[in-house]
């Protein structure tokens, strides 16, 4: 049978690629659900103009779509989650995928109670072929083993068209529990860590001082029992870049290291997607912009099959764990 799905909410650019993505490997969207007019809103109008709109949340969670694919406020993102899971939903949500630990362990606790998955979609990892490449080099062992990760995240503030919820610290979750858990999880997935402990955090407000509830700079400290990390994001993306941030990762291995440019090169190489690989018979640039997208074919027959081949549920869960620790450490919390 063919895999359907219900989109809800429309509040970040993310749900363009979530929506095509499932497309891609075959499966349809019944409609989707959005409050009020965000701007993402007539993007995604323009790229699915035959999808159907429904009134309500309720409306689209009795469609009898398998999956629900959800890209509202941050904030608000776990309670429709939720509400999915007990409709009978499996979800794919929009990172992050909560906002407070007393969300995540809601969503614990409803994932216990209905066995539906909750994935997050880790787009910097999920949606980036040169990652799907680096990855396959990790397990065929190019590298040897990855004992440390560096993970940068620069992005674009582009005020003039951010919502106000973008500037409220409890609407979108801080810098950290945003932005840096693409690279947390990284981490995790590369080093084969199913633990870590954040031995630093720091945010800050370098820049927008006329937007106290913006971070705009955040940094995180790693440590596994067998690996180590730094993370790096910021809104600080200068105009002169083509895209919206530098992001890389580099992965460094006991016999070799791999560096990803994912967005752009500035060395002039034109596209995305570069991959680096040094190790002991190779130094050289690979264009890996046909490495592909696993991700959600396998999400899709985990849905079918109850399986865990995009990515396990405690992964997920501990990614989140982790960012969360760490925005409050930062900001000098204890959790």
């Amino acid at each position: 049978m063919t895999l359907t799905f219900v989109a809800l909410g429309l509040d970040h650019r993310h749900i363009y690629g979530m929506t095509e993505n499932m497309q891609a490997v075959g499966a349809r969207c019944l409609g989707f659900w959005t409050e009020g007019n965000p701007q993402p809103l007539a993007g995604y109008a323009k790229r699915f103009p035959d999808l159907h709109r429904f009134d309500t949340l309720e409306a689209a969670l009795v469609a009898g779509a398998d999956l629900a694919l959800v890209s509202n406020i941050p904030g608000d993102r776990a309670d429709v989650a939720i509400q999915a899971m007990r409709t009978g939903h499996d979800v794919m949500t929009d990172k992050p995928g909560c906002t407070s630990l007393e969300q995540l362990n809601a969503i614990k606790d409803c994932v216990a109670e209905t066995s539906r998955i909750w994935s997050i979609n880790f787009s910097e990892r999920f949606e980036v072929p040169c990652v799907t490449l680096a990855d396959q080099l990790v397990q065929d062992g190019a590298i040897g083993r990855v004992v440390h990760t560096t993970g940068l995240g620069p992005h674009r503030l582009n005020r003039p068209t951010r919502p106000d919820w973008f500037f409220q610290r409890e609407r979108y979750g801080g810098v950290l529990t945003d932005i840096a858990s693409h690279q947390i999880d990284q981490f995790l997935h590369f080093t084969g860590s199913d633990q870590a402990q954040v031995t630093m955090a720091h945010v800050a407000n370098h820049a927008n001082p006329d937007d106290p509830g913006l971070q705009d700079f955040g940094e995180i400290a790693l440590r596994s029992d067998h690996a180590s990390g730094y993370i790096r994001v910021d809104w600080y993306t200068p105009d002169a870049l083509p895209t919206w941030g530098d992001g890389r990762l580099t992965l460094l291995g006991n016999d070799g290291y791999i560096e990803l440019r994912k967005y752009v090169d500035v060395n002039g190489r034109e596209g995305t997607d570069h991959l680096v690989l040094v190790n002991g018979d190779r130094c050289e640039k690979i264009d890996a912009r046909d490495a592909g997208l696993p991700y959600f074919e396998r999400l899709a027959h985990d849905i079918a099959h109850r399986t865990e081949t995009a990515m396990t549920q405690a992964h997920c869960f501990r990614v989140m764990e982790l960012a969360l620790q760490a925005q409050a450490i930062a900001e000098g919390s204890v959790i």
